[in-house]
């Protein structure tokens, strides 16, 4: 029997090669990859979306199959996934509540569990706490920050503190009107919760009390300041280096901040344009993810239209431009990556699509992977696996 059949390796292969290359052939084979896709649904945001759509999707091919779509809903726009993949949650834009739904891990359906108040107008983030105790929302029309407690069948309850951002607002007048926190995250600790807060033009970091949620601000001045009108608006740390990337949407531009892990301070390091220097066109910059080893950084371009790579120094984090990849869509508001995989999906609010591209850890070069999804006014992917 020959070694290789097809390009992939025989069962005999793996045995000679040992017990271990067989398990882990099978569990890859058997793993099934689920996408979750919420959007926007009303006619005040010009959107033709209709609620939650659920995919099953082949890692190897690219293809996505229709499973579930879960409808009367309002502007689910952004789904955030609980630690253990039982739970997804959804905040919904220009409404007051959070929603919560139950997941079968053998089919990736939902089942809908219940709805919370945020407290606030316009959740436009959420992030679950490491422990899935607490679900934290960045409330960007009121300009505040939530923490509602997730009960253990994953239900929510109201929220149990809201706290509001102070500052002077950026020179925007459209888009800088006051604070509008447009993203909640932890460090890799989940001792800290970030929050870039694109109206104000700060990165607002909270010591987080994982038992009772309770925030508090990390330093005597709670902030780090970006570049007047710059807008942040998206921010994920580096795996292991201490090492924050931030993704400015009003500037185009992507800044590294050296990050304390002891004290939750940040130091501003490095800017780069997100987009090319030949662009001369309106850009507003709106996604960002990082690769599973923190060797690439990936950015989202509404207006260019395109996904900008960076590839990071390994010993100090700074990021050198690698290209740009079309989104082969218009406005691609929102990226997810899946590290087990290495899949990264660009979903196109504009233009009705989802695209899958491969993600080459070596290169980073970015390689579509199957056919366009269509799915109407995509802002938001979540995998679950």
């Amino acid at each position: 029997m020959r070694p290789v059949l097809n390009g992939k390796p025989t069962r005999r292969a793996l045995l000679q090669a040992g017990g271990g290359a067989l398990a882990a052939h099978a569990q890859s084979r058997a793993r099934t990859l689920y996408a979750y896709v919420g959007g926007y649904t009303t006619a005040q945001r010009n959107a033709r979306g209709d609620g939650i759509h659920v995919y099953r999707v082949n890692p190897e091919t690219g293809a996505w199959a229709h499973v579930q779509h879960v409808g009367d809903l309002v502007n689910p726009s952004f789904l955030a996934m609980g630690p253990d993949r039982r739970c997804l949650y959804s905040v919904h834009g220009d409404e007051t509540y959070a929603t919560s739904f139950s997941i079968n891990r053998e089919t990736g359906l939902l089942t809908l569990l219940n709805r919370a108040q945020t407290g606030g107008r316009n959740g436009v983030y959420a992030a679950v706490s490491p422990n899935g105790r607490l679900l934290t929302v960045a409330n960007y029309g009121t300009g505040q920050i939530a923490v509602l407690p997730v009960r253990p069948d994953g239900s929510l309850l109201d929220a149990a503190q809201i706290v509001a951002l102070p500052g002077q607002p950026g020179p925007n007048r459209v888009e800088q009107a006051g604070s509008h926190p447009h993203q909640v995250f932890f460090d890799p600790s989940g001792k800290f919760l970030l929050s870039p807060d694109k109206g104000l033009d700060r990165i607002f970091v909270f010591a987080f009390d994982a038992a009772t949620g309770k925030l508090t601000p990390a330093s005597p001045e709670g902030f780090v300041t970006a570049r007047s009108g710059s807008g942040p608006r998206h921010g994920a740390f580096h795996p292991t280096l201490p090492v924050l990337w931030v993704l400015n949407e009003l500037s185009s531009t992507v800044a590294t901040y050296r990050w304390e892990p002891a004290t939750g301070r940040l130091s501003p390091m490095q800017i780069l344009p997100a987009i090319p220097s030949d662009f001369t066109g309106e850009n507003t910059s709106s996604g960002i993810a990082v690769s599973p080893g923190g060797r690439f950084v990936y950015c989202s371009n509404r207006g260019h239209d395109s996904i900008a790579t960076f590839a990071a120094n390994p010993a100090s984090g700074l990021l050198t431009a690698a290209g740009w990849t079309s989104s082969q869509g218009r406005t691609p508001r929102f990226i997810a990556l899946d590290a087990a995989e290495g899949l990264l999906v660009a979903a196109n609010e504009q233009s009705d699509t989802i695209v899958t591209f491969r993600a080459d850890s070596s290169s980073g070069k970015l390689t579509p992977l199957g056919s366009p999804v269509r799915n109407t006014s995509p802002s938001t992917v979540a995998f679950s696996n």
